[in-house]
């Protein structure tokens, strides 16, 4: 016992002395600390203010043929909306087209003439919803909001005939559908965008500073003197990635420091299981950038693989912004060996949900198995260069 005492405390050591030269190189290059601090904190704000799903006060534009109290009082509907700002009362359809082709308005209303007729039976009012598909994600839910408004505003409507002319009226079965919103219930895309956008930062960051580590030995000569230390190859880099692993611990407290305060994102879960998944995570994330730094001898391919490998899957592939269940299979497929796709899983439930390692363990245990993986071929590639 006495022995394998000796044989860890050596190992840590040698691992300690490793960690300490790293750690003076990062606070020797203030390009580093820009790079590892910096760098997420202009993300989280630039996305998190730039970046939102909320379609909010759309640019209206109204031809009202009809001119009647009917018609007026269904376009203040629109003006009492949150969802439509009135931008313009046009009096003719080129009036509409031209104010769409200047992007003046982004949805426009026409009502006919003989919309009134509806009070007396005379017919369904016809009315026109011009949308600007040049932003089709914008126009569709324009869309949704202007049905959800003439929906309620034709039961409305329903509701005087039924009272006008009862014994006309034919027995119709009431159906009503009252929604509730569960976990995000004021569906503030602020919400579900913040707890993605975390693990995008610290994939990039984590990956992007140890890229440069090993590549940087090669680059400027000193990889013999480290080949002859007596250290182990796990253990140098356990040491090369301690300082880095600091660095990422910084990154997570300002990321849930600055969606708690600043941009007000409610934590529901357990901040302990979130820690603890977060660690996980991040030293998958820095094994890819150490794998990538001993497979690439020059800092600058070293830094370009590392972006082609952390950006594009964290944005695209991770479910961060567009869903995957959107995207063709052969593309699922290959987004099931992205990691950043069950950390992005994992914080959306413990932020929203409240929901624990019950429910999350299959992505704690893939976040288990990748870091280790990585880990391993990042030891064996090691090895290998040694060799």
């Amino acid at each position: 016992m006495s022995q394998i005492s000796s044989v860890a405390k050596a190992s840590l050591r040698r691992i300690t002395a490793v960690g300490r030269k790293e750690f003076l190189h990062v606070l020797r290059d203030p390009r580093s600390l820009a790079l590892g601090i910096l760098m997420p904190l202009i993300m989280l704000f630039l996305f998190g203010y730039a970046l939102t799903l909320d379609v909010d006060r759309v640019p209206l534009a109204v031809w009202d043929q009809s001119q009647t109290p009917q018609s007026r009082e269904l376009i203040s509907r629109f003006e009492g909306s949150r969802y439509f700002s009135l931008q313009l009362r046009a009096t003719s359809y080129p009036e509409l087209e031209q104010a769409v082709d200047r992007r003046d308005a982004l949805a426009a209303l026409v009502i006919s003439p003989g919309f009134a007729g509806i009070l007396e039976g005379a017919g369904e009012p016809v009315l026109q919803l011009l949308l600007d598909g040049s932003d089709p994600s914008t126009a569709t839910i324009a869309q949704g909001y202007a049905e959800a408004i003439v929906q309620t505003w034709s039961r409305q409507i329903s509701m005087q005939q039924l009272y006008r002319h009862p014994a006309a009226a034919r027995a119709i079965p009431r159906l009503e559908i009252r929604p509730r919103i569960w976990f995000n219930t004021d569906m503030v895309s602020r919400n579900f965008i913040f707890p993605g956008l975390i693990p995008v930062i610290m994939m990039i960051v984590a990956a992007l500073l140890t890229s440069l580590s090993m590549a940087r030995e090669w680059e400027t000569g000193t990889m013999e003197q480290i080949v002859t230390m007596p250290v182990r190859k796990w253990e140098l880099i356990i040491g090369k990635l301690a300082p880095y692993f600091c660095i990422g611990v910084v990154d997570l407290l300002l990321s849930v420091g600055v969606g708690y305060y600043v941009f007000d994102v409610p934590l529901k879960g357990s901040l302990l299981l979130l820690s603890g998944l977060s660690l996980l995570f991040l030293v998958g994330a820095l094994a890819v950038g150490m794998l990538i730094s001993i497979v690439a001898k020059s800092q600058l391919l070293a830094s370009q693989l590392a972006l082609l490998v952390t950006v594009l899957p964290a944005f695209l592939l991770s479910g961060f912004i567009f869903p995957l269940d959107n995207m063709p299979a052969p593309i699922q497929a290959v987004s099931h060996i992205v990691v950043a796709r069950y950390f992005v899983t994992i914080l959306r439930g413990i932020y929203l949900k409240d929901v624990g390692l019950d429910v999350l363990w299959p992505q704690a245990l893939f976040l288990l198995g990748f870091a280790a993986l990585i880990l391993s071929l990042a030891v064996m590639k090691f090895k290998k260069k040694l060799g």
